[in-house]
Parts: C-alpha cells; structure tokens; sequence
C-alpha cells in the first residue's frame, strides 16, 4: 500500500473517532464549547487529508461541515439537533469512504450522489451561503519571489517548485504550526517569512493569537511532494514550477522530522522472534548449572551468575520491547461506533453506543485481535438485546436503548465490560432451549447452575434467536467470540437478568509477548500451562478423592470440585502414588481439577501459535522451544476439561 494512502488511513480514522467523540458530545449540549472547538479542527484537518487523493465529494461534504461548525463557533447560528445528526450522518459517509479507499483504493461509484445528499441536510438551515475557500490573495507573489531569489533558482540543477503559503488569521487556534509545515516540505531550498500586509505591525498592534505572516520558499522536490506537505492546507497554498539553469547540486539538504521513528510491526515481531531464542538460551542454563554442580561448584556458580546477568539484560529488553508493542485501544475500535449505528438502523431500533477507557494501551496482538469479537457482541446485543421501541416503552424503559464498552486494566490484564440494558438471557429459557434442540438431556440441564446455563451460549451452533436475520441469528456468533477470546489468551464471563439487560466481562492480558508457563509432568512427558489458566495448584492425599456418578472428586474450600486425570486425557499412561496434585482451572465457568504426575519448574516464554498436525489437535494452544532444543506443548487446560 501506498506509504501516503497508509497514513491517510491512520489519521482519517483518528480525526473521524475524534470528531464523532465530539459530536456526541454536542448531542447533549449543543453549546458546547470545546466540543464545538474540537469538531472543527478535526473537521477543518480532515478536509485538507482527502484532498491529497482528490475525493472531491468527501471534501466538498466536510467543507459543508466545516461551514456549519464555523458558523456555530463563531455564534452566527446555535447548533439544533437535526443539524447535529446531520453532522454524524456525514461523518459516517466520510468514514465508509475511507473504508472504500482502503477495500478498493477509490470512492464507490454513488459517492458524489451521497456527498450532495448530505450536504442538503448540512445546508438545509444555512443561515448565510457556505463561505468560498480562501484563496491567497497577493496574486504578485510568485514575480517578487523570482526577483528575490534568483540566484537559488538559477543554480538550481532542475525545475524548482515555488510555494507561497498563506496561513489563515485562525491557524493558531487549531493548534497548526505554519512554520514547522513550511520547514517540513521536503528538499526545501530557501524559506522566507514575510508581513501578510507588505509591513509588519507595530509591537503595540501585534495580535499574539492572529496570524499575520506569508511563507515563501523553494523547493527541488516534486510538486506533488510539495503539496503533500500542504495536504492539511490546500486552500492556503499557491504553487508554481520553475526552470533553473544547470550548475551542479543543490547544497541544501531537505530537513524531516526525526522526532518520531515509525516501524512495520513486521520487524517488531521479528525483534519478538530474537527475544525467544534469547529465552530459549536462558532457560538452558538451569539445568547445564545442575549438571556442572556434581562436576564442579566453582563452575556452577559461575554458570548461575552468568544467567542471572543474562536475566537481567533480557529482563530490559523484554520490558522495552513490550512497551514498543503497546498500543491504545482508541484506534482498533473507532468504527465500532458508526457500525453500531448502521446496525441499530437497519433494525429499525434507536441505540446510543458509549466506550470509556479506550486510552488504554494494550499489545498491538490484543488490539488488533479484539475488534472482531466486540463486533459480534453489539451486533448480538442491538438484534436480540435491545428490545423495540414499543416493547422498552412498555416496560418502563428509555425509548433509546444503551449498550455500554468499558476497559480497565487489573494488574497485568485487561478487563472490557460491554453491558446493555436490554431484555437479558433468562437461563431457564436457554435449558429449555438445550433440550429441545438436543445439546443436552433433560436431566442434565436441569442440574445447570444458572451461571453454566448462560455460558451455553458460547457452544457452537447454540442459538438463543427464535428466527434468523440479516443481522446475527446464525448460531455462529457467540462460539467465533469465545474461539476469538481464547487465541488472545483471554477469558469471558457473562452475567444477565432477565428484563434487565446482559453484561460480558473479558479478560485479557495486557502483554502478549511472553507467556509464563507452569511445567507439569503426565505419563513421563512435560507440558507446559499458561499460569493464567490456573487458579491454583493443590497437593492432597488421594484417601480423600470420592467417587461422583462416573467421577471422581475432591473438596477445595468447601466447595467439591470435579477432578479429571489429565494423563487419561492425553492418552498416557497414568502415575499411581499416594497423592494427587491437582491443577485447578476454570471451564464454562465452573473450576475442574485435572490431576498431573508432578509439577515442575515455571519459565517466561514466547508460545508459538499451533501449525500443521497441531493446528487441529484438541487442547494445544502451541508450542515452546526449550533450552535443551526439545518442544513443550502448551495445553489449553479448559478446552481439554469442556
């Protein structure tokens, strides 16, 4: 992808978030200040992003918005709320559109009609015409820069691009920096700053907070290099090109902003890849001191230093590398709220989408990773939560129906809520529906706590939906978010009461670079578990497993747990002693021990993702590479306990 077009779509969708952000905000009070303030900047940049690509119906659309927000600032007209809902109709057909340029890399061919559409409901109150792009005005300029500079521009080695770039009065106010935009075109050659009004003001008539100056410069760049660093303002900037004559290289070397280094995630991950060997290495270590000690303590002791300096420095680096991966959350999830909209729209239901905590930062993976199952959760909730208009009216509740998306971090992890206050999951309804489409006898379900019988949504093929829709109904959606959630190493709990709405909690690590893994012992081999599928580890002595049904069982804190031989499982052979040592994990909701041979050591590393054979076996999250070159399989403890 075009470097230009990609940072496009980054900035597009962080100006799109952020104005909707203060769209919401006008929504529920129009008078807004900051708000209002806020809009127009991302508005007013976003403008001059889509003309790089000549979108004309996007920028004749936000040039639309732009012109009602600037006449709400500056109090010519107060801001109703068909004009706020206007406001984020168009920001919803400016965000589709850059989907579009991202799916297709051009508008879809009924942009233009869209784009006018829109703008007839911007434009429906307009209390005066939509002020015409400033031009500007000094049509003298390009004759006085030739004069001024002819000597650049007749040593120059090709054609050179002039620039007279004219900042309107207000530029300050929307944080803009003329100066630094001018520095950053690239390959400038000469840059002069000169009195907009062919005199600079006296020092008692300077408006500190207007800006009253023109920036002149050349430029041995392309021109459309050159307008690229105009791209925020191309109202404000008059180009031409100009021959020069040949006498050799131009001294001046183009200035760029090194401030800010930006890497393909590729090459993070390969840094990623590095510190696994080097953990691989670590972890070999250990046992080359054990064998050394019965040789030689000197040497081993020399051999555990040597590793606990290795430790440290990769200590350093992980923690380094870890915050290089962090990223807020904020972008991954900036067109959940316009989908929400579509959705809830396309249902014929009112839904009002809040998120919180969205600064959040989190590991690239998690981010990108998340989205996807967050999706399904609206969808779910707006078509099968939300009850409609009529329904909630009757029950007492808001016509417009609410679905809330918190995050927090817990320590290591990261916790999102997304709740709704729609008509909820009764669990004596889902058992009845376990029944009668055969996941479950009679019986079974009828010794379901209620927390198990809500969990049985996330079975695959299992369906709450009394129909299907064009929306969510499948039987593919809460099974696809249970499988999303596991990839990234989370957990998701859920709570409803019926008639009062449902909420997911989902727990998820806030570093997925490294996995620390607890080795446990089953039939003579070794397997690694991810410690944050375990809630505790537990040694008892086998008099007091019993039997229950055709199980067995224990008692942890009064509360009798099912126990399940993990070496049956794998199809190993199973060690006899006096004692159990039990891992204790959390299925469905509900702990399940599973009884290993022995525990061993814990090590920090980074799991690979199953491939091949793996790819399909039950119960294996992946893979780790150990010290001594051999493969530990990672098991996904309550897959194997389901």
């Amino acid at each position: 992808m075009d470097e230009l077009l990609e940072q496009f779509l980054i900035e597009g969708r962080e100006l799109v978030a952020q104005a909707g952000k203060d769209f919401a905000a006008l929504s529920r009070d129009p008078t807004d200040v900051a708000a209002i303030d806020s809009a127009f900047r991302a508005i007013h940049t976003l403008k001059g992003s889509v003309v790089v690509f000549d979108l004309g119906p996007a920028e004749r659309l936000l040039h639309a918005a732009e012109d009602l927000l600037e006449r709400v600032r500056k109090g010519t007209c107060a801001l109703e709320a068909a004009e706020t809902d206007a406001l984020v109709a168009s920001l919803d057909e400016v965000d589709r559109w850059i989907d579009d340029m991202e799916r297709d890399g051009r508008l879809s061919e009924d942009a233009p009609a869209k784009s006018e559409q829109a703008i007839a409901r911007l434009t429906s109150r307009a209390a005066e015409p939509p002020s015409p792009d400033p031009v500007v005005d000094n049509q003298n300029w390009l004759a006085r820069l030739s004069e001024r500079e002819a000597a650049i521009i007749a040593g120059a080695a090709g054609p050179v691009v002039a620039f007279c770039y004219a900042p309107d009065a207000d530029c300050f106010f929307r944080g803009e920096d003329p100066l630094a935009v001018a520095e950053a075109v690239p390959n400038l050659l000469t840059l002069t700053m000169l009195p907009r009004d062919g005199a600079w003001p006296s020092a008692t008539a300077i408006e500190p907070f207007s800006c009253f100056g023109v920036l002149e410069g050349l430029s041995s760049a392309s021109q459309d290099r050159v307008r690229a660093a105009f791209r925020l303002q191309p109202d404000q900037v008059q180009f031409a090109e100009l021959m020069s004559g040949d006498r050799g290289e131009i001294a001046r070397t183009s200035r760029v902003d090194t401030s800010v280094l930006r890497v393909e995630s590729a090459r993070v991950d390969a840094m990623a890849d590095g510190l696994a060997d080097l953990a691989v290495a670590i972890n070999a270590l250990a046992p080359l001191a054990e064998d050394a000690q019965g040789v030689d303590h000197a040497l081993a002791a020399r051999i555990r230093a040597v590793q606990a300096t290795i430790e440290r420095a990769m200590g350093s680096l992980h923690r380094n590398l870890t915050a290089v991966r962090l990223v807020p959350l904020e972008p991954a999830l900036q067109r959940l709220p316009r989908l929400t909209r579509e959705i809830a729209q396309s249902l014929g239901k009112s839904v009002t989408l809040t998120i919180a905590g969205e600064r959040i930062e989190v590991d690239k993976q998690i981010a990108d990773g998340l989205f996807e199952p967050l999706l399904h959760m609206v969808r779910n909730a707006i078509d099968h939560g939300i009850e409609a208009v009529e329904v909630r009216r009757a029950a007492g509740k808001p016509q417009e129906g609410r679905i809330a998306l918190s995050f927090a971090r817990e320590g290591d992890a990261v916790v999102a809520t997304l709740s709704d206050d729609g008509a909820g999951i009764d669990p004596k309804h889902i058992r009845q529906l376990a029944v009668a489409r055969d996941f479950l006898p009679q019986d079974a379900a009828e010794v379901l706590t209620d927390a198990a019988a809500l969990r049985l949504i996330f079975a695959p093929g299992f369906s709450t939906a009394g129909s299907v829709t064009e929306v969510s109904g499948r039987g593919v959606g809460m099974d696809a978010v249970q499988a999303a959630i596991d990839r990234l190493r989370g957990s998701i709990e859920i709570d409803s009461a019926a008639g009062q709405g449902t909420i997911f909690s989902i727990r998820l690590p806030a570093n997925a670079l490294t996995t620390q893994l607890l080795v446990v012992e089953v039939g003579g081999e070794r397997y690694g578990v991810a410690l944050d599928q375990v809630v505790e580890t537990v040694r008892i002595d086998r008099s007091v497993l019993f039997p229950v049904g055709r199980g067995i069982a224990c008692v942890l804190r009064d509360r009798t747990v099912p126990v399940l031989d993990l070496a049956t499982l794998l199809d190993a052979r199973r060690a006899e002693g006096p004692h159990a040592k039990l891992v204790v994990t959390q299925s469905r909701g509900e702990p399940i021990a599973l009884r290993v041979d022995d525990f061993a050591e814990r090590i920090d590393t980074i799991v690979r993702p199953p491939t091949g054979m793996l790819s399909s076996a039950r119960g294996v999250i992946g893979s780790a590479l150990m010290g001594d070159g051999s493969v530990l399989l990672v098991l996904d403890l309550p897959d194997l306990a389901a």
